[in-house]
C-alpha cells in the first residue's frame, strides 16, 4: 500500500504526511506534552543521576534542567529529606568513595536498618578541608601539575558526590604550595557558592594566616580576588556554613591554642569573630543549632568511649558581645553497654539528636542517636558497607542531593 500523498498548501507549507503535520511537529519538538510546572514536579523526582541523563535527551529537556527555578527545586526537596553521607579513602586504588543512605527520623529501635546506595568516586588526593559539606557539594585540595610549570602546583576541587561532577578550580594567587585551608560556603540570598582560601606564613616567629581570597563559582570566568581581613590568627580545619556564613575555629595572635571562632560572611565579604574565653578541644564539632553556631565537645579526649559519661554544648548568645550559653548532656547508663568501640561525634541533628559513627568500618556498619530529650541511645545498621570493613569512614549528617552544574 501507498502512503498518504504530502499535500502542499499554497504557502509551500508541508500541512500532511501519514497524518501528522509539520508545524505538529515542530511543536511537539519545542514543547513537552504537558505543562512546565507539571513536568518540573516529575523531573525534581527523579535521583541525580537520572536528572544528568535527561539532559542529554534533547534540547528542550536539557534546557529546562539547567534552568536556576529547577535547580531549587530539586534542592528544596531534597533538603526535606536529608540522608547520612560516608566518605572513605581507598588507597588500594587511590580514589575518594561516597556513599548515601536515608538518614533517619527519630529512630526508637535498635533493629533499624538503612540501605546504603553508592554514589560517587573521585581521584584520591590531599584530604578534605575541614568536618562538613555544603548544599550538596565537598572541597578538597589536590596538587596538579599544571602546563608551563617544572612543580605541581596546590589547587581545590569541587565536587559533586550525588552527581559525578567535579571542577578544578584556579590555583590561588601565591606561590606557596603548602599550608592551604580552605572553606566551602553556600550565599542563600545570591544563591552563590563560593570558596574562602587562605595560606599560612610565619610572621614574627607565629604562623598566621594570610593572603585571604575569595572565588565565586558559576561566574564565566572563574579568578580569586584578595579580601582583607584585619584580625590576626591562624586558622583550623573545623568549620561550618549556616545562613550564609562561614564558621571556623581558630588561633587568636599570641595564644598558643584555639580559643575563638572567626566568621566571614559571604556577602558582604567581611570578617568577624568570638572570643570563646576558654581553649576550645580539639573533639570539639562545629553544629548548626537552630540557626546558631555551637560547639559541641567531648572533653579533652578526640573521641567518645564507653567510659565517657556526659558531652557539652556550647551556643552563640550574642557574637557582638561574644556572649555563649550552654547545655550539659548526661548520658544515660545503656551508653556504656552499647558501645563497645571508639566513637566520633558526626554531629547533631536539629536541637535534640547528636550523632555519633565507629573510628572504623566493622560489619555491619551502624551510626548511634543519642536523644538528649528522651535520654535514649539507639543503634541504627547501615547495610551495604560490607565490602569496607576494618576501613575509616567520615561520617555527614544532613546531606542533601543538588544537581546545580558547577
Amino acid at each position: 500500500m501507498q502512503p498518504p500523498r504530502q499535500n502542499v498548501s499554497k504557502g509551500g507549507e508541508l500541512t500532511n504526511y501519514r497524518g501528522v503535520t509539520r508545524s505538529m511537529t515542530r511543536r511537539h519538538r519545542n514543547s513537552l506534552p504537558v505543562p512546565d510546572d507539571l513536568a518540573m514536579e516529575i523531573f525534581s523526582r527523579l535521583p541525580p543521576k537520572a536528572v544528568a541523563r535527561c539532559r542529554c535527551a534533547c534540547k528542550l529537556w536539557s534546557s529546562m534542567l539547567r534552568r536556576q527555578d529547577f535547580t531549587e527545586l530539586f534542592l528544596t526537596k531534597s533538603c526535606a529529606r536529608p540522608q547520612l553521607l560516608f566518605a572513605r579513602e581507598d588507597r588500594s586504588v587511590s580514589k575518594y568513595i561516597f556513599i548515601s543512605s536515608p538518614q533517619p527520623e527519630n529512630p526508637q529501635e535498635n533493629s533499624y536498618v538503612v540501605a546504603a546506595n553508592h554514589l560517587a568516586r573521585f581521584p584520591r588526593s590531599n584530604g578534605f578541608y575541614g568536618c562538613t559539606c555544603t548544599s550538596g557539594f565537598f572541597c578538597y585540595g589536590d596538587d596538579r601539575n599544571l602546563k608551563g610549570l617544572q612543580r605541581p602546583v596546590h589547587v581545590p576541587v569541587i565536587c559533586n558526590p550525588s552527581t559525578g561532577q567535579s571542577l578544578t578550580l584556579p590555583r590561588l594567587i601565591s606561590k606557596k604550595r603548602y599550608g592551604v585551608q580552605s572553606y566551602l560556603g553556600y550565599e542563600p540570598m545570591e544563591k552563590e557558592l563560593k570558596l574562602l582560601s587562605m595560606n599560612s606564613s610565619l610572621v614574627s616567629n607565629e604562623w598566621i594566616s594570610v593572603e585571604h581570597q575569595v572565588l565565586t563559582l558559576g561566574t564565566k570566568k572563574l579568578s580569586w580576588r584578595l579580601v582583607e581581613c584585619c584580625i590576626p590568627h591562624r586558622s583550623s580545619s573545623k568549620w561550618i556554613c549556616i545562613s550564609g556564613v562561614l564558621y571556623y575555629v581558630a588561633r587568636a595572635a599570641g595564644s598558643s591554642v584555639n580559643s575563638m571562632v572567626v566568621s566571614f560572611d559571604l556577602r558582604s565579604e567581611k570578617f568577624s569573630s568570638v572570643k570563646f574565653g576558654k581553649a576550645i578541644p580539639d573533639s570539639t564539632t562545629l553544629v548548626n543549632y537552630d540557626g546558631k553556631l555551637g560547639l559541641l565537645m567531648s572533653g579533652d579526649s578526640h573521641d567518645a568511649s564507653g567510659a565517657r559519661t556526659s558531652f557539652e554544648l556550647w551556643v552563640v548568645r550574642d557574637a557582638a558581645k561574644h556572649e555563649w550559653f550552654n547545655h550539659i548532656y548526661v548520658l544515660p547508663p545503656s551508653w556504656e553497654d552499647v558501645v563497645s568501640e571508639t566513637m566520633y561525634i558526626a554531629g547533631m541533628i536539629g536541637t535534640n539528636e547528636i550523632v555519633f559513627s565507629p573510628s572504623y568500618q566493622r560489619v555491619p556498619y551502624y551510626v548511634i542517636y543519642f536523644n538528649v530529650e528522651r535520654k535514649t541511645i539507639t543503634k541504627v545498621g547501615i547495610q551495604g558497607l560490607e565490602a569496607f570493613h576494618g576501613g575509616s569512614f567520615h561520617t555527614y549528617l544532613n546531606y542533601v542531593q543538588n544537581v546545580k552544574l558547577l
